[in-house]
């Protein structure tokens, strides 16, 4: 049940009326503040005297219900180890005719991002926010036109105005350079444009531009059947299929009041760590391109193709697509697979702790990632950092535990080692944390494979879903804690979907921490994170 004393510091603190409420779960709260005023003391109660942190921001169109507003929802999630698997939101009514909110940023860094796609998506206005610069609408994008109200047309093209230089900081004094790179990069990453202020070769500022290739998935799913949506979700992110397609699914489970069966939970428990171990094999190998330690490089990749061949046996293809499915799991898992599993689970680790070692004994390659792109413990907290970055900075945070999802939601949970270190926080720190969470992902795979016990594999939604209703799920992938929220249609289709990535809250710390390095290492910093 959630917890009233969070209710009653909430109403303390407004000056207009609270209503609270369960929901969308039985264990979270949702609290509805009578002026747009009271978000910042709301806010200030649930980071400071109940140590929670802002998991998402959800924003909706609402202006056809017989509210005829805008609606806000600012998702604050506990940070202690232990604590209660919790979600309270804080929800505002904003005026359409003057959508305005008091902005977050300056006490709650976290919500930089969120505040400024919701000013480019819905046209609601973080007012007092300290750097109001259009963030994933581009050069050109037409005044007045917000993607995610209801009125757009998603359907149709529109038309690029005239636009002025993007503004950046400027700094000026002897030996100061500016050194833009991108935002077409010499390989198949995204598109990213990084404007660095150095003295030397020394980083005094990045500023990071990102959302080139953004595809307007959310847009794009409002409307559609819940399977119909789910293959989108699936293909958020090419190499985190398994984490986002399990985060819509037990979102969606939620609305449907169903529950996968135990073997179902079982196999993607497995398939959620699979994913996890190519991602971070494959991340070693990257992370030592950036060192130039080629044969580190080759390891890598070596051991990352080794895995993405076992995925393909499994589930068909090497990204492990299709496997989950909303209700459960579509393939089972058999003897003669997991015999093969356990094979190349041993070579990996053979392999992994063959590479590790070589890194560790190479003074060249330690140099490079010792004290490079360090995170400070506080600017993780501050920022909400997730996963890698965030345990390698000593935040002790971890979906599978904090918010359990697949097997770990069991009523006996496999037996889960966090991996934190306490004192890092640089490129070298991530590292080790990446190679040490690979080795427990062979272990917990293994765990997980000895607790299987014949049974069904999925079962049935209702059709249609229940409309109005909320599902909302956090999900541990490869790169951090994905946070998916959900909410149905009167027709039981998806009438709102939001993904809040890791990478989202991941990538304002990227460029605090390049400020502690210098401009050829900025490759290690990125890819460490």
């Amino acid at each position: 049940m959630a917890d009233p004393t969070i209710t009653n510091a909430l109403r303390a603190c407004a000056s207009g009326s609270v209503d609270a409420g369960i929901g969308p779960r039985p264990s979270d709260l949702t609290v509805r503040l009578g002026r747009t005023g009271d978000l910042p003391a709301a806010a200030a109660v649930l980071i400071g005297g109940h140590s929670m942190a802002l998991a998402t921001v959800v924003a909706t169109d609402e202006t056809a219900t017989p509210d005829g507003d805008l609606k806000v929802r600012y998702v604050f999630e506990p940070t202690a180890p232990g604590a209660p698997d919790r979600f309270v939101t804080l929800l505002v009514s904003v005026d359409a005719a003057r959508p305005e909110v008091p902005s977050l940023t300056t006490a709650v860094p976290a919500a930089n991002w969120h505040e400024r796609e919701m000013q480019d998506l819905f046209g609601i206005i973080p007012v007092g926010h300290p750097d109001p610069r259009p963030l994933v609408v581009h050069d050109g994008w037409p005044q007045g036109v917000f993607p995610l109200r209801k009125a757009f047309d998603g359907s149709r093209r529109v038309p690029v105005e005239p636009a002025d230089e993007f503004p950046h900081l400027v700094a000026e004094g002897e030996g100061v350079f500016e050194i833009p790179v991108g935002p077409i990069h010499a390989g198949i990453i995204e598109p990213g444009h990084f404007r660095f202020t150095s003295v030397g070769e020394t980083v005094l500022h990045l500023d990071a531009r990102l959302f080139y290739t953004h595809r307007g998935l959310e847009k794009r799913m409002e409307g559609l059947s819940p399977l119909d949506a789910f293959y989108v979700a699936e293909r958020i992110c090419g190499v985190c299929s398994v984490a986002h397609g399990l985060g819509y699914c037990e979102a969606l489970e939620q609305i449907a009041g169903v529950d996968a069966p135990p073997r179902a939970r079982l196999i993607r428990s497995i398939t959620l760590e699979l994913e996890r171990l190519y991602n971070h094999v494959g991340d070693v190998g990257n992370i030592c391109a950036g060192a130039a330690f080629h044969y580190g490089t080759a390891t890598g990749a070596r051991l990352k193709e080794r895995l993405q061949q076992m995925n393909e046996r499994l589930a068909g293809n090497r990204f492990l697509r299709g496997l989950v499915v909303p209700g459960g799991v579509l393939l089972d898992l058999s003897d003669d697979l997991l015999r093969s599993l356990a094979v190349t689970l041993q070579d990996t680790l053979s392999g992994l702790d063959g590479l590790m070692g070589r890194i560790e004994a190479n003074p060249s390659v330690v140099d490079r990632l010792d004290d490079t792109g360090i995170l400070q413990h506080q600017a993780a907290v501050d920022l909400a950092v997730a996963g890698v970055a965030a345990r390698a900075s000593g935040v002790d945070r971890d979906a599978r535990r904090d918010h359990p999802h697949g097997a770990f939601a069991d009523p006996n949970p496999p037996d889960l080692h966090v991996v934190t270190i306490s004192d890092g926080g640089d490129a070298m720190a991530r590292l080790t944390v990446r190679a040490l969470e690979a080795r427990e992902s062979i272990r917990l795979v293994g765990e997980l494979v000895r607790r299987f016990e014949p049974g069904p594999l999925q079962v049935t939604l209702p059709d249609p879903l229940p409309g109005g209703r909320i599902g909302i799920s956090a999900i541990e992938s490869p790169r951090g804690e994905a946070v998916h929220w959900l909410r149905t249609d009167p027709r039981g289709r998806v009438e709102r979907y939001h993904l809040r990535s890791p990478s989202y809250h991941n990538w304002p710390a990227v460029a605090l921490a390049a400020e502690t390095a210098i401009v050829p290492d900025f490759p290690l910093v990125n890819k460490s994170f």
